[in-house]
């Protein structure tokens, strides 16, 4: 696939009008390919020294397991994601990445990353921005644990999974596919599975949105989106700020 077209520049050129050295850069980015299976741990917690990743293909979550063996699911990373970088800055990674579903990814050495920011300023300001948003992301899935019901918090995690695939080309304003299961749901969300199975029934019972068979349809966006509370203005993604 050209650099033009990978899901990281799609995702980047949101914020910054990409130039020839940034393309260069992040081409330079993907030259260490590697397929991971459904469920292989790409990333370990607390090892120090490991890689990041581009996800190229694929689906991927960031997870921390408890004492007790539970699991709470921090984020779903999509294609255009980097996986671990706070890890490769910061020479050790306060949590683990697992494959989701087979997916393709692109390995980046922490030297990859510094000396690509020192040749390509404006993609180092790009990458910035993608963290920043990350963080925000981060902040509303925080008031989605704390305050929001659990038809509040399901509609509002779907409503922004769609808007990030958008972005990057994986889905429209009808809906997605979308491999995470109800389990996958239930760690995210903080509910039980059982819980999960409720909410969703209810919401496709009120009309709002479906979730059947790998694939999730918004039949009433505007319904679900006054449900959720859901302002996309936290996504940043209306077009470039830096040209």
């Amino acid at each position: 696939m050209s650099i033009l077209q990978s899901a990281l520049t799609r995702k980047l050129s949101a914020f910054v009008a990409l130039a020839d050295a940034d393309l260069q850069t992040l081409a330079r980015f993907h030259r260490r390919r590697r397929s991971f299976a459904a469920g292989h741990q790409m990333i370990h917690e607390g090892q120090p020294g490991q890689s990041a990743f581009i996800l190229a293909a694929g689906w991927a979550c960031s997870y921390k397991m408890l004492p007790d063996g539970t699991r709470q699911i921090v984020d779903v990373q999509i294609p255009g994601d980097f996986l671990g970088l706070r890890g490769v800055l910061l020479r050790t990674t306060d949590h683990s990445v697992e494959a989701v579903t087979h997916l393709e990814a692109s390995e980046v050495l922490a030297s990859d990353i510094l000396e690509g920011f020192a040749q390509a300023p404006r993609l180092a300001a790009a990458v910035l921005w993608a963290a920043s948003r990350d963080e925000a992301m981060v902040v509303e899935h925080l008031v989605d644990l704390g305050r929001r019901s659990a038809d509040e918090r399901m509609a509002h995690f779907l409503l922004e999974l769609g808007a990030r695939l958008r972005l990057v080309g994986a889905g429209d304003a009808a809906g997605f596919d979308c491999p995470l299961t109800q389990y996958h749901l239930a760690d995210l969300l903080g509910l039980s599975a059982v819980h999960v199975n409720r909410v969703l029934r209810h919401l496709r019972e009120e009309g709002l949105v479906t979730f059947q068979k790998g694939r999730v349809v918004f039949d009433d966006p505007a319904g679900l989106t006054e449900l959720a509370g859901f302002d996309r203005s936290y996504l940043d993604q209306d077009g470039p700020l830096l040209r």
